[in-house]
């Protein structure tokens, strides 16, 4: 899909790079401070490998120095800090730095090699391994202070350990994503689902962003002007990407284009980093034949990385989003029916699905009705790639806060329904009516998101970083 669906750019987190160590040392073990310098200069490296902006506030001995360097990485308005510590340093040259960074912070205790030459060291060179040594010290400081304390243990050749470093990286920018994310809500709350609406000031307030509340009116408006060359274009691109059954009208087709072209237009004027839309509809009129057109644009959009989803699931949108930013996809998803033959719970959606994760070409059915939605036109079928997969919901809570909740299976061969759907097997390990239990009891709601590989580890980072409880089934 690569040549005709480009991408959006997302936004690289922006990470901070603080080492330090006992100035008192230096004049007593000649060649310590040029080795830690050295170890600094391969960590700044490898962290400006994993395609962060990386903002480097320098080298800290002396506690003075550490106020400083914390407002340099506030006024570089940072999502995620390192603090390297190649040798021992007090936690006075620390929690200042946490204190003004305005940023978490991730310790980092990297010695040079995985172990000592214990045969010829001395105490200089015993020094530039002994980063592990005030990391309790700095743990207990911070936990004294309110300060979350996060650190990574290990050696600069270790690649465990960089992992980890790489994964606060990624969640960072899933973190500066939301921060700075325009989330779409476009229409109104299908009726009756209580679990779906959200309040629209605790997600900016929880974990960034703005909601912005559109008509389709709106995209009315920007539908009226789409051009024939654009619909063309669309049509191109629908044909290149997707298998097209026979029940696919051709009218259909092309209304579907038509709406994903004015779809283009309003994300691209109104910035949109997601969209979540439904509008109900009367009588075959104008806005009830643009609600029903929404699944082929909506899926081009989410392939591109951003991510749309009907049925005004605003939590699960930005779910998606969160998915897509991990490298999991993340397409929109529900139960479906429970297979206890062969242990698998089928979950997919009618509508908009995320096309980079198909495991074969998606193909567009004709539906002359749309269960439980008024309409009729082209909607997505396929069946999540095969392989490791991670749920991932958004649930609004009693007490009005929000809170993750991931489960991980895997998708598995077995019968499809054809009906126009995303439809995916998914094995848990466990009877699929107790894991239906289990996730029905964790707060889920009616949608989350699916997405491609193992992700929890990923997704514990991103809900420290955001402050968010994580609840796993």
């Amino acid at each position: 899909m690569t040549p005709q669906l480009q991408r959006v750019a997302p936004r690289p987190p922006r990470v901070g790079l603080v080492a330090g160590g006992l100035a008192a040392y230096w004049p007593q073990f000649p060649g310590l401070y040029d080795q830690v310098l050295a170890c600094t200069r391969r960590v700044a490296e490898r962290l400006a490998g994993f395609g962060a902006e990386l903002v480097d506030a320098g080298f800290v001995d002396e506690a003075t120095q550490a106020g400083p360097a914390g407002d340099r990485l506030r006024a570089a308005g940072c999502d995620l800090v390192f603090y390297f510590v190649p040798t021992y340093l007090t936690s006075s040259m620390v929690l200042p730095v946490a204190q003004r960074a305005g940023a978490p912070m991730v310790v980092l205790n990297l010695q040079p090699s995985a172990s000592m030459d214990h045969d010829t060291f001395d105490t200089g060179k015993w020094l530039a391994y002994c980063g592990a040594c005030p990391v309790p010290e700095i743990g207990n400081t911070f936990l004294r202070a309110g300060i979350g304390f996060r650190s990574i243990s290990g050696h600069l050749d270790e690649e465990r350990a960089w992992a980890k470093a790489e994964r606060w990286v990624r969640a960072a920018g899933v973190a500066r994503t939301l921060r700075t994310g325009r989330f779409g809500l476009m229409g109104h709350l299908y009726p009756g689902m209580l679990d779906v609406s959200t309040d629209l000031t605790l997600l900016p307030a929880r974990i960034g962003g703005h909601v912005e509340v559109l008509e389709f009116d709106d995209l009315r408006e920007r539908v009226n002007a789409v051009t024939p060359d654009e619909i063309d274009n669309l049509l191109e691109r629908a044909r290149a990407i997707f298998d097209l059954d026979e029940s696919v009208n051709d009218d259909d087709l092309r209304w579907g284009a038509t709406v994903a072209a004015g779809l283009d237009r309003l994300v691209t004027e109104f910035s949109l980093d997601s969209l979540a839309y439904y509008h109900r509809g009367l009588a075959g009129e104008l806005h009830e034949r643009l609600g029903a057109g929404m699944i082929l644009g909506s899926s081009l959009l989410t392939a591109r990385g951003i991510p749309a989803a009907g049925e005004y699931e605003l939590r699960t949108s930005v779910a998606m989003l969160i998915m897509d930013r991990l490298g999991a996809g993340g397409s929109f998803t529900e139960l479906q029916a429970l297979d206890f033959d062969r242990g698998h719970v089928e979950m997919g959606h009618d509508g908009p699905a995320h096309l980079a994760i198909s495991d074969k070409r998606p193909l567009l059915r004709g539906l002359g009705t749309y269960h439980g939605k008024r309409g009729w036109g082209v909607s997505v079928e396929f069946d999540v790639a095969h392989g490791p997969v991670t749920a991932l919901g958004i649930a609004q809570l009693r007490d009005g806060t929000l809170k993750l909740v991931a489960s991980q299976g895997e998708v598995v061969d077995g019968p499809l329904l054809k009906i126009g759907n995303t439809t995916s097997r998914v094995d848990f390990g466990v009877n699929p009516g107790e894991w239906t239990d289990a996730w029905s009891a964790s707060g889920i709601g009616h949608h989350w998101a699916l997405g491609t590989g193992h992700r929890v580890d990923e997704l514990r980072a991103v809900a420290n970083l955001l402050d968010l409880e994580l609840t796993v089934v």
